[in-house]
């Protein structure tokens, strides 16, 4: 399939992300609309925030990536807002997320980063959902969270999604963890999910299909339970990149529907399950400028899977 290429995983891996990035040089940043208030702290570090004035948003970011969930109350004011994931760019290691959304302009570049990713009904950056017939069974946002550690050394949160429907037959719930330490693109979860009836399930994790416009390139590769999305170039600013690492041994199928790439994965109801979103900025930090250097970087990624 054209929007599949297989990797290489050796070739991959073995060359280094410094030698592939000295033939990338540094892109232009966009320009600046109306440059942020200053940082009142610009040491590297990880923070996780509750922005109740925006609807219950719940963003979470450190030096390399950051990302955003939606709250309950966000379904009233922007129907049909879901359980998505959106992920922001940024091209500096502190926090810039809630002065980013209180600037008004969340979509302009003023210095520091910018929401360039359209999550919608999809599952953007890692959000998943419950398949069955062909179909992905999602849940509204999230109802509750409980902040665990607001950094600086790690940002660490769990929400809880309430009761939706997998078809007419079944019900199902989830509580998920999200921890994302400096240094890394990858946020790591542990989910959760329960269920009215028994017997397994199949979780779809998506990835969204055109978040910022046109369609992007894929790379599967299921031995090493790897998904890596790089997004098209938006104008002068510059391109997404996503990508999903999961457990190989739980791996049903890589699928896709209108909106997501989608890896399948088998569950037992009220075991806990781990995968792993990560998410860069062509402009940002990272070095990421063309599609080989994210494979490589998502495909050399240190992952566990025992839930713990």
């Amino acid at each position: 399939m054209s929007w599949v290429r297989s990797l290489a995983v050796a070739a991959l891996v073995a060359l280094p992300l410094s030698l592939a990035a000295q033939d990338s040089p540094q892109a232009p940043l966009p320009r600046i609309d109306k440059p942020l208030p200053p940082a009142p702290d610009r040491t590297a570090r990880a923070s996780v925030m509750l922005a109740d004035y925006r609807y219950d948003d719940l963003l979470w970011e450190n030096d390399r990536t950051a990302h955003r969930i939606y709250g309950h109350a966000l379904e009233a004011y922007e129907p049909p807002s879901g359980s998505g994931i959106d992920s922001w760019g940024k091209n500096v290691a502190w926090p810039f997320m809630d002065r980013q959304l209180r600037s008004g302009d969340q979509h302009g570049f003023h210095g520091e980063g910018l929401d360039n990713y359209n999550v919608g009904t999809g599952r953007g950056a890692g959000g998943l959902g419950i398949w069955l017939d062909n179909k992905l069974w999602t849940s509204r946002n999230f109802i509750a969270h409980r902040i665990l550690s607001k950094g600086p050394a790690t940002a660490d949160f769990e929400v809880d999604y309430a009761p939706w429907p997998v078809d007419v037959n079944r019900r199902v719930w989830e509580t998920r963890r999200f921890t994302l330490p400096t240094g890394t693109h990858f946020t790591r979860m542990v989910s959760t999910i329960r269920s009215d009836k028994s017997g397994p399930l199949v979780v779809g994790i998506g990835i969204g299909r055109k978040p910022t416009g046109a369609e992007g390139e894929l790379t599967v590769d299921k031995a090493r339970g790897l998904l890596s999305w790089w997004g098209p170039e938006v104008g002068d600013h510059g391109r997404m990149a996503i990508a999903l690492r999961f457990d190989p041994a739980m791996l049903v199928d890589v699928v896709k529907d209108a909106d997501n790439h989608i890896a399948l994965l088998r569950i037992t109801p009220g075991k806990p399950f781990v995968y792993y979103s990560g998410s860069a900025w062509s402009l940002g930090n990272g070095s990421f400028r063309v599609r080989a250097d994210w494979d490589r970087y998502a495909a050399a990624e240190r992952v566990t899977f025992a839930a713990r």
